[in-house]
């Protein structure tokens, strides 16, 4: 059983009676520096973790919020190797939240998945979640990563079949991401029932923390989909918030909608 930072810390507080927040970041949106500051801010509002976006060119499973994030982070110049930077540099201005790296696997391969586990542990990070790299074909970078240290994050999807389930559970390592809808990040509003259904299913084969993610659209949707789960990763409508603001307007925006949705989570019932 892992006993990395990342699930170490997600149990500890799901098991003082806590719900779980992981707001998720496009790397270097909307600028290098709020980028930065904007990490250091969502731990001051009271995330349990965090979840940082690669830039990449094609991101197939992202919504039209996040492919614009990653097409003005791309703009600007980021890079597999800047973001590194910059998750080391946050790490020595305080940050102690664990960090989850969502990627596509072509910057991996590209980089080289051995030499990415690497740089990625050194770096800071605790987890990696491959979104277009399922457990059946993980087999060159998944143990790469267990070597570092890092937690292996995959997909459990509504279409996920019965007889699939325990194989990807059997590769989870952190937490199990529970995707709440079929479709993009963004795309759909989550049914708390759906969603409950599919976190029994998982919680009948691990005891991992179980979050929901895709389509979190604010305050009342989160405390919905934690009552059934263990908390919710909010991305899209975070990255809404934000909006056109940089510097320290998106660092104050942000804060607010991470705040907001702080409090709902903490009141329990809808």
């Amino acid at each position: 059983m892992s006993s990395s930072r990342l699930e170490s810390t997600l149990r500890a507080a799901r098991d003082r009676g806590r719900k779980l927040l992981v707001p998720f970041f496009t790397g270097e949106y909307p600028d290098r520096e709020t980028f930065r500051a904007l990490l250091l801010e969502a731990q001051e509002a009271g995330a349990d973790a965090l979840e940082v976006g690669i830039p990449f060119s094609d991101p197939s499973a992202d919504g039209p919020v996040i492919q614009r994030a990653s097409a003005c982070a791309l703009a600007g110049g980021a890079t597999v190797r800047r973001l590194l930077e910059d998750l080391s540099a946050v790490r020595t201005r305080g940050l102690s939240l664990p960090v989850l790296f969502m990627t596509y696997y072509n910057p991996v391969l590209a980089f080289g998945p051995e030499a990415f586990a690497r740089a990625a542990r050194e770096a800071g990070a605790d987890g990696v979640l491959v979104v277009d790299l399922p457990p059946e074909e993980a087999g060159e970078f998944a143990p790469a990563a267990r070597a570092e240290g890092l937690d292996t994050v995959f997909l459990v999807a509504p279409t996920t079949p019965g007889a699939r389930l325990p194989r990807v559970l059997e590769g989870c390592r952190g937490f199990v991401y529970c995707v709440s809808v079929t479709g993009v990040t963004g795309d759909k509003r989550p049914l708390a029932q759906a969603v409950a259904g599919m976190v029994a299913r998982v919680r009948r084969h691990t005891d991992l923390p179980v979050l929901a993610g895709f389509g979190v659209s604010g305050p009342e949707a989160a405390r919905g989909l934690a009552v059934v789960s263990d908390g919710v990763i909010v991305g899209s409508a975070l990255l809404q918030a934000v909006g056109e603001a940089s510097g320290g307007a998106a660092v104050a925006a942000a804060g607010g909608f991470l705040r907001i949705l702080r409090a709902a989570l903490d009141r329990g019932e809808p």
